[in-house]
């Protein structure tokens, strides 16, 4: 088999036959519905027949802009088969962020997913001198429009017979390296760069995650982040590898209502989702009776002292088994069953995740998979061992990928998944490139030749006007743990002392609200409320107690709104954009220092 994306549809398509591949609600009667893997094959060749009708071809930009769904990935796939080159879009871009990359990748065609992606496709045809046609998955197409057509009448175009032998030829014609997909980061920091990854990095990314994880074809995926992310779209992409089943969820939020239904075996993950979790079963078991409580701390610590045998393959003592049989019937399978009771692994990834939560879920009998990646790596650089691992650790060094560090503390990596580099920015790929190896931009260090530990981002170092660094990710971190906080940004740059802009948490701090006699609906008189900020000054001087001086928040300023993609505070994977924040809260980080 020719390492390729489009020769592996082919040949899991032939094994599997009519086997389900993908599932996906029905928005009118609420049930699941399965597509299968010859339909899928039939799918795919005729998005790439109707492309070669349109003239389009190898080499070719074509965007998808469009939340999860099965239409998605066979536009992929069938681009793919035409040697086309697939740039994602999130479906919560906006119409300037759209602009940039259509402009840059002299994009001509593009996908779109529902009425949404339709009002911004309308606006793009008239802003971007290359866009000239769209396909629409499903929803209202414009009046007398003919740059737009319909998802079905857009397959209808492959009915022509000759369009068999011009696919067959292109097919003939490919080659492993060529170019799959151009992700555009998410531009935390200046303009976005668009990772050129081929189709020899996904292949080899597969081969080298199919040794390190346990996935077979019985297992059952919920895809619920961004198909538009590296982390989602090359998980997406080897569950095909591995014969799996994978489920779409167009809209993320509703991923707890719908994992009991799904019950999936494994999912890819961010932190966040983790963390919100977590919240949400420490809210539930405060309201429980004290014996009630004792029972679940019970069940939890016995859960962490049976971890500690497992994360080292070791057989835990006779007794450690029945009691964590008992808190498993008690507790434990009760709290795997918000997860639908079936998960055994949960890859996750492109964050910081705080230890403590992640030894609680595994206390819990949740496998967090944790890793680091980036989309130069094509994602995944390491991650745990199903065996082995530790969980102050990213995990372990993937196979046949090298990673060192460099004099000064930054992280290294060469092999196979490696990127070709930003397109049509020669400049900025040499900046990262050097002698094959990537550099990461990211400080750590490496431990028994094995595990790789990331301790901070080398751009995001604060230097205070006093020449000190301090860490953001990881101050945020720490006073992050405390429940009246919801989420923060640590200033300080080039400034005398450390300051931050926090949300607090108004679900926790209702309590609080009331008891100094505030409506405990309204966010903006609890936020500028002087007991309310005293509170959360004692919470902040508690976590930093044992920081040095220079590390500590020295002021804070409570906001009544939180980071949300929405107010362009947040990147579409949930991280936080420093400098966007920066500029929003300018007049208010300045008072915070111009009252020193």
């Amino acid at each position: 088999m020719k390492q390729h994306i489009t020769f592996l549809l082919k040949e899991r398509a032939s094994h599997y036959g009519n086997r389900q591949v993908f599932k996906f609600k029905n928005k009118t009667n609420g049930k699941y519905e399965s597509l299968r893997w010859n339909a899928l094959l039939v799918q795919t060749n005729k998005v790439s027949k109707s492309l070669i009708s349109l003239g389009f071809g190898h080499n070719d930009k074509i965007g998808i802009l469009s939340s999860n769904k099965p239409e998605w990935m066979v536009s992929d796939l069938g681009i793919f088969a035409v040697r086309g080159v697939v740039v994602p879009f999130y479906a919560t871009a906006s119409k300037q962020e759209i602009k940039y990359i259509v402009d840059e990748t002299e994009m001509k065609l593009l996908f779109v997913g529902s009425n949404k992606q339709i009002e911004k496709a309308v606006w793009l045809l008239d802003h971007c001198k290359t866009l000239a046609k769209i396909v629409v998955f499903e929803g209202d197409l414009p009046e007398n429009d003919d740059r737009f057509i319909a998802w079905p009448g857009f397959l209808d175009l492959s009915d022509d017979d000759q369009l068999n032998a011009k696919l067959d030829q292109i097919i003939e014609e490919i080659q492993p390296d060529d170019l799959a997909t151009i992700i555009y980061t998410s531009g935390t920091t200046g303009e976005p760069k668009g990772g050129m990854i081929g189709h020899d990095n996904f292949m080899n990314a597969f081969k080298i995650n199919y040794e390190r994880l346990n996935i077979n074809e019985n297992d059952i995926s919920l895809c619920f982040l961004p198909l538009s992310h590296v982390f989602e779209r090359t998980w997406t992409l080897f569950l095909l590898y591995c014969g799996a089943t994978n489920v779409f969820l167009e809209n993320p939020r509703e991923v707890i209502d719908e994992l009991p239904m799904v019950k999936p075996t494994a999912m890819c993950t961010v932190p966040r989702f983790f963390d919100k979790t977590y919240d949400g079963i420490q809210k539930e078991t405060e309201k429980w009776p004290s014996f009630k409580k004792r029972i679940f701390n019970w069940s939890i610590e016995i859960g962490h002292k049976y971890i500690e045998y497992l994360k080292n393959s070791e057989k835990a003592p006779g007794l450690l088994e029945l009691k964590r049989f008992i808190a498993n019937k008690l507790v434990l399978k009760k709290l795997r069953s918000i997860f639908g009771g079936e998960i055994k692994v949960m890859p996750c990834s492109g964050a910081a995740i705080n230890p403590k939560i992640l030894r609680f879920f595994h206390a819990v009998g949740i496998f967090i998979n944790y890793g680091y990646g980036a989309t130069e790596t094509t994602a995944t650089v390491s991650c745990f061992k199903h065996d082995k691992y530790n969980f102050d650790y990213c995990g372990s060094i993937m196979p046949e990928v090298s990673v060192k560090i460099s004099e000064q503390k930054e992280i290294l990596v060469k092999g196979k998944t490696i990127f070709k580099g930003y397109f049509n920015k020669p400049e900025e790929t040499a900046k990262v490139m050097k002698d094959g190896w990537y550099m990461t931009g990211d400080e750590g260090y490496i431990v028994d030749d094995e595990y790789l530990v990331m301790t901070d981002r080398i751009k995001d170092l604060i230097k205070t006007s006093g020449g000190k660094y301090v860490s953001p990710q990881k101050l945020e971190l720490l006073l992050g743990q405390d429940k009246y906080i919801e989420q923060l940004v640590i200033i300080g740059d080039n400034r005398k002392y450390i300051t931050a802009l926090i949300v607090p948490s108004f679900e926790n701090l209702k309590e609080q609200a009331i008891k100094f006699g505030l409506d405990p609906d309204n966010n903006d008189l609890i936020a500028s409320n002087n007991e309310i900020n005293n509170f959360i000054q004692q919470r902040i001087d508690l976590c930093q107690a044992e920081l040095t001086p220079h590390r500590k928040v020295v002021k804070f300023t409570l906001l009544p709104e939180t980071f949300s993609i929405d107010n362009k505070a947040l990147t579409n994977t949930l991280k936080i954009r420093r400098k966007v924040i920066a500029k929003q809260y300018h007049d208010l980080i300045e008072k915070m220092y111009l009252s020193a």
